[in-house]
């Protein structure tokens, strides 16, 4: 069904992976069974994008040779449906979706629990194996849509589809509720993501650890954390402090790195719960004073699951936040070179693209 007239070609953001981002014409195809095509509303820029593309091709496991096959970048794109394939019954031209940014096989065991992120059969990415949402259309599977519910912005639809799914399920599996003071380690987009929703979740007090003065002064500016310190060797003294000598009883690692992860190690109460969600580089730590003797749990988590983002969209409306409020910079399509400049530099929140036009 299709009730607008939509055009044969469109530009697009592809990334040649020398930290740039041109504008390529692509076509834009219409859906076939089972898929929609959705005008993009909004589309993020992720870590992950200026990490493994931008800066440079890299893989990862699963995946042989680059992980971006040269395909409009972009995996956290919000919309609305302009047009639907045959066999498309759960969505219909008009609705506003997100996109779980993965597209499994849907067969395997883990697509079976919805965590196309970890399928082991035929898997693409939108924005890295299939064309995402650096466009004015995105051809998607219907089967990942989620319903963007009407009391959050498109930008909202984008921050959900990677960043906050990806906090939530952190804290999820670590268990935050009103009982535990939270520590985050990290407060780039993922990082403020965590600390917004361990507000949703209940947690008791908040606290913030992150190098950069930039950042700590935007987190501030949120009113997010009841407390943010700079990273260094007198961090884990004032966390002590700030949780009455017992430390905190669940921290998440956004950070990505040994320091950030070895503090969120160390900072932990006993019978506390560490999660790690930030990619890249490795862990050390020494084990029996710091894990064991404090009986540590720690859980390695990746995105999250099609089921629980959903769960999400429906739980930030219900604790009345909105992502959009971490997005400190908003550009327009057409300077998407801009856009990924800052996000790969000095942006002290998240950055966004939007359509021409919608741009602040």
């Amino acid at each position: 069904m299709n009730h607008t007239t939509i055009p044969s070609t469109m530009d697009g953001v592809y990334l040649p992976g020398d930290s740039t981002a041109v504008l390529k014409q692509f076509d834009v195809r219409p859906p076939g069974p089972g898929q929609v095509l959705l005008e993009m509303g909004a589309s993020g820029i992720c870590g992950s994008d200026i990490g493994y593309i931008y800066r440079g091709y890299k893989g990862y496991r699963g995946i042989d040779g680059p992980a971006y096959q040269g395909v409009v970048a972009g995996h956290e794109p919000a919309g609305r449906i302009v047009a639907t394939g045959e066999g498309v019954t759960r969505f219909g031209v008009g609705d506003r979706v997100l996109l779980y940014h993965i597209v499994g096989c849907g067969l395997c065991d883990n697509c079976r629990r919805g965590f196309y992120i970890s399928c082991s059969g035929d898997r693409a990415s939108y924005g890295w194996q299939r064309d995402g949402g650096h466009a004015r259309y995105v051809l998607a599977e219907e089967r990942t849509c989620i319903a963007l519910p009407d009391e959050l912005s498109f930008v909202d639809g984008a921050l959900i589809a990677c960043g906050f799914g990806t906090a939530y399920e952190g804290l999820r599996r670590a268990g935050v509720s009103g009982d535990h003071d939270l520590l985050v380690v990290g407060l780039g987009p993922v990082g403020l993501a965590a600390g917004m929703i361990g507000r949703g979740m209940g947690a008791a007090t908040v606290i913030g650890v992150e190098p950069s003065t930039t950042r700590r002064e935007w987190a501030d500016s949120l009113g997010i954390f009841d407390a943010t310190i700079p990273a260094g060797p007198d961090a884990l003294d004032t966390i002590t402090e700030l949780t009455r000598g017992a430390g905190a009883s669940v921290t998440i690692d956004c950070s990505g790195t040994r320091a950030g992860r070895s503090l969120a190690l160390e900072a932990a109460a006993e019978w506390g719960n560490i999660s790690l969600v930030g990619e890249g580089n490795d862990l050390h730590t020494e084990v029996s004073d710091t894990l064991l003797h404090k009986q540590l749990t720690i859980h390695a988590s990746w995105v999250t699951s099609l089921p629980t983002m959903s769960e999400l969209a429906t739980n930030l409306v219900r604790w009345n936040l909105k992502p959009e409020t971490v997005v400190s910079d908003v550009f327009p399509l057409s300077q998407a070179a801009r856009a990924y400049e800052l996000a790969a530099g000095t942006s002290r929140g998240k950055v966004c693209l939007v359509p021409d036009g919608d741009a602040a």
